[in-house]
């Protein structure tokens, strides 16, 4: 399977895709039923990974999701017709892009083990309360990311905690506020941070690949800047910062945050090795000859070498130049930071997908410090980022909006490319009751065409239009379902 432990994943029940059709129960190999299955830590095992398969395998998605409706990329001639809707704004309830049947499908593995974990324990003398805790905390890690990625892409959506066991029952789930999910998601996270493990996974690439008390932390701070509650943000980040193995890539051994991966920044990451068939998409989607997604104008302006200075995050490392105006994505492509060297053979197809590092918590740590008003320590964060990637210091005026501008700028280069632009720009324009919507409508028709501009900003207005609706088939399945407002006509 895709992670990096290479635990052998028993194919085993759970899930079909999330509607509100009827449920397959599926069956374990060699005929077993649900009632045999669940009998040993082994198979609670199998399940959590499991979720993390699945996790896995939505890579390229997370990338779509967090990029193609922001201003860092532009579709090549290649990209997915369905896809290039959703960039320019014309989006429809049967765009494939509105289905969100993976999250659930994730979603249900999660609660398999929160529900049956404790039955097997009763089962397994050799299931002790610290592993079960543990499977648990990384149950409600992987449950809460989810749900965190939908609400951001849907806003409300329903909320289920029970695993769906049975095809014969009508499930009909309605949906739940965004601010309840939020409120349920800390206080799951909050209760079983302190059963997960600090690094008590036997291999490095588990400690970077499945839930910590560093994961669990960044997915709490993120979280809470999505709220707007500055002070949990500063307590969550202080969290990681304590942890001494949690540092800074040195400015030479940037790179090696995609190439090998599992760097010393990393907090979370999802695990790809081709040569054992756990392949990532990304490869697919960024190499030159796909012709499906390129830097955009942007992109190139704050990385090619002809604009910037950009020395150890710019052209060669972020982007690569094939020519005049041409340019591609590098990070899941190169071997190194030399715009020339790739992936060889079956590491093409390896690179892992960084959830969570330190430079973004760090990051998200500094947009809460001006947002309170402690200009100088947020001030401090952005050029310690920018030292490390051996660019000139920042100096700004005492305005939270103008350090809104720098962090968001600052992200924007760090983690370019890394599914993190579209919601740091709709975190932007919510704030303070949408205060600056218009500098964020300004960012994303910018990467329109020209003819496109005009009817994108007026779609845009309305904040309801930056989320997604719901998928037709789930409104046609689901009689509880009420279609997203801004496209309910």
């Amino acid at each position: 399977m895709r992670m990096a432990m290479k635990y052998f994943l028993v194919c085993l029940i759970l899930t079909v895709p999330f509607s509100c059709e009827q449920w397959m129960e599926l069956i374990p190999p060699q005929g077993l039923i649900r009632e045999e299955f669940w009998q040993t830590k082994e198979d609670v095992h199998a399940v959590i990974m499991g979720a993390y398969e699945t996790f896995a395998e939505m890579d390229e998605m997370l990338f779509k999701y967090g990029e193609i409706r922001a201003d860092m990329v532009t579709g090549d001639y290649s990209q997915d017709w369905q896809e290039q809707r959703i960039a320019e704004g014309n989006i429809y309830s049967d765009n494939y892009m509105c289905n969100w049947s993976s999250f659930y499908e994730i979603i249900n593995y999660c609660n398999e083990v929160i529900k049956n974990a404790p039955i097997v324990q009763d089962k397994d003398d050799t299931f002790s309360d610290y592993l079960l805790q543990r499977y648990l905390s990384e149950a409600y890690f992987l449950r809460s990311l989810s749900y965190f990625y939908l609400v951001r892409i849907f806003k409300d959506v329903p909320y289920i905690t029970e695993p769906t066991e049975t095809d014969n029952a009508d499930f009909y789930p309605a949906k739940t506020e965004e601010e309840e999910i939020l409120g349920y998601l800390i206080e799951d996270l909050e209760a079983y941070r302190k059963y997960a493990t600090k690094d008590g996974y036997p291999t490095q690439e588990e400690i970077k690949g499945r839930a910590t008390k560093a994961a669990i932390d960044a997915l709490l701070a993120d979280i809470a800047l999505w709220m707007f509650d500055y002070e949990a943000v500063l307590r969550h980040v202080a969290n990681i910062e304590s942890n001494e193995d949690i540092v800074l890539q040195p400015s030479a051994k940037w790179f090696e945050i995609y190439y090998p991966g599992n760097s010393l920044e990393s907090i979370f990451e999802f695990q790809f090795d081709e040569s054992l068939n756990q392949p990532n998409g990304m490869y697919g989607t960024t190499e030159y000859n796909s012709h499906q997604y390129d830097p955009s104008q942007k992109a190139i302006e704050v990385f090619a070498k002809e604009f910037t200075r950009e020395l150890y995050r710019g052209e060669d490392a972020s982007v690569r130049k094939h020519g005049e105006n041409d340019f591609t994505i590098w990070k899941y492509v190169g071997r190194a930071p030399d715009g020339n060297t790739t992936r060889p053979g079956s590491e093409q197809r390896s690179c892992n997908w960084v959830v969570y590092r330190l430079a973004d918590v760090m990051l998200m740590k500094a947009e809460a410090l001006s947002q309170l008003g402690r200009f100088q320590e947020a001030l401090d964060i952005l050029n310690e980022i920018r030292f490390r990637a051996d660019v000139p210091p920042l100096s700004l005026p005492a305005s939270a909006a103008a350090y809104e501008d720098a962090i968001m700028q600052e992200r924007a280069l760090e983690l370019a490319f890394e599914g993190k632009r579209w919601f740091d720009l709709v975190r932007m324009g919510r704030r303070n009751n949408y205060a600056r919507k218009t500098i964020l409508i300004e960012i994303i028709v910018s990467n329109v065409p020209a003819t496109q501009k005009r009817i994108l900003a007026a779609k845009l207005t309305n904040p309801l239009g930056w989320y997604l609706p719901i998928a037709e088939s789930e409104i046609e399945r689901n009689k509880n379902l009420v279609q997203n407002p801004y496209y309910d006509n």
